[in-house]
């Protein structure tokens, strides 16, 4: 085994294992979050942007910089755990501190991240969480009463997670700061690490809801355009076996309809597969949370049932109807090629018969024409061969008319046989 080489990639794959751990977080503390996202085309980014907006945040901090065409970083700035990760659409940035505000939420919290360096980022804000992290009350009604004044009762999602651990609680409303809010209170005893895992969950169930809800606003302008290709698909498909236009045209119409789903769907094709797989990160970050219902208190699983699901029902609806319609196309445009080609084969046979009908006329005149040449022959073969006789005829006392008498039927006899044979021969 010690002569046996190592994949390229082995260290590499294994490593990627242990890239990102949880953030080990003590209590009480302060973790405010943010997520940047290019408006267009972010998967495609220019990822040195992202870098260099990175570094300028550690410099201005003094902090290590991270390896070179690294995809996450962990590290100090000033008072605060820096945790930074590249994603295919986005970068994620965490800050941990120690301690808590006397104002709860306070959004001076949040400076950690400099306005102006907030201005020069490669993208849009698509997430700002602030996470407050306090020790469970002995009573939690206390906990409950706090809640209460900080959120807002209609959204607010509440519940015990990782085995009674911890509550944690938010109403995914953003405040007149521009931050989401989340609480938790920890229990006695609950490792750093936990803590860390826990906090690393309710940020990642906002971000992956915030980049699959993104979807819901692009179905929008699919869903006008659908709409305005459905009746069109339809009037086409019922007048498939109609004669009051052409199939031709019909044809022509179809492939355009057919063309323009099949631009939507290539469009639309990266999103629903990324929205796809955004939803199953959520459902299974709120899954992993093991949530236990607190006095009768909506959790994170039931909000996501009923303001969060029927969002992602509406897209995977979109994505069908896309799909259902371009099938629906693919289908019309074989029926009516079909058409045109059984169209065309009658046109072709009806051109055939004429053709038959045309050789036959054609025949007919050549037999005519045959006959005509047999007797223009025979006129002229009669008068080059009186010539040859008369001299025959003088001298056996016979007349020119009774020698062109019996000299003509030899002649047309032998001028038609001629034409005859070679008329079989070429035959």
């Amino acid at each position: 085994m010690t002569h046996l080489a190592d994949h390229p990639q082995r260290y590499t794959i294994v490593n990627e294992l242990h890239a990102r751990p949880f953030p080990a977080l003590e209590v009480p503390g302060t973790a405010v979050y943010l997520a940047i996202k290019e408006p267009e085309d972010a998967a495609n980014r220019d990822r040195a942007r992202d870098r260099a907006h990175l570094i300028d945040l550690l410099d201005r901090n003094g902090g290590a910089h991270p390896q070179p065409d690294a995809t996450h970083f962990f590290g100090e700035i000033g008072r605060n755990q820096l945790k930074w990760e590249s994603h295919t659409e986005f970068v994620t940035y965490s800050a941990f501190g120690k301690g808590v505000s006397g104002r709860a939420f306070d959004p001076a919290e949040a400076a950690v991240f400099p306005e102006d360096w907030l201005a020069q980022a490669p993208g849009k804000r698509l997430c700002s969480v602030l996470i407050r992290i306090e020790h469970m009350p002995e009573d939690e009604t206390e906990a409950l009463a706090r809640l209460e004044d900080w959120f807002v009762g209609e959204s607010l999602a509440v519940s015990k997670v990782v085995d009674g651990a911890a509550l944690v609680a938010g109403d995914f409303r953003i405040d007149p700061a521009g931050h989401m809010r989340f609480a938790v209170f920890v229990r006695p005893g609950t490792s750093q690490r936990r803590v860390g895992r826990i906090v690393q969950r309710l940020c990642e169930v906002e971000t992956y809801r915030a980049m699959s809800m993104l979807a819901l606003v692009r179905v929008r302008h699919l869903t006008t355009r659908l709409n305005a290709l459905d009746p069109r698909l339809s009037g086409l498909v019922t007048a498939l076996d109609g004669a009051e236009r052409s199939p031709e045209v019909m044809l022509h119409d179809l492939l355009a309809i057919s063309a323009e789903l099949e631009s939507l769907s290539v469009k639309y094709t990266f999103r629903f597969g990324a929205t796809a797989a955004y939803e199953a990160i959520v459902n299974q970050r709120i899954q992993v949370m093991r949530e236990i219902r607190l006095n009768g208190r909506q959790t994170f699983a039931e909000f996501m049932m009923r303001r969060y699901d029927p969002a992602m029902r509406t897209v995977k609806s979109a994505e069908s109807r896309l799909r259902s319609m371009a099938e629906r196309a693919a289908r019309a445009a074989e029926l009516l090629s079909t058409r045109v080609d059984v169209d065309r084969s009658a046109q072709n046979q009806k051109l055939l018969e004429s053709m038959d009908r045309r050789a036959d006329v054609q025949l007919r005149l050549q037999r005519t024409v045959e006959g005509l040449s047999t007797v223009a022959i025979s006129y002229y073969a009669i008068n080059l061969a009186s010539y040859a006789i008369y001299p025959l005829t003088e001298g056996m006392g016979i007349s020119k008319g009774l020698g062109l008498a019996v000299l003509t039927p030899i002649v047309l006899v032998a001028v038609w046989l001629m034409v005859r044979r070679i008329r079989h021969h070429l035959d």
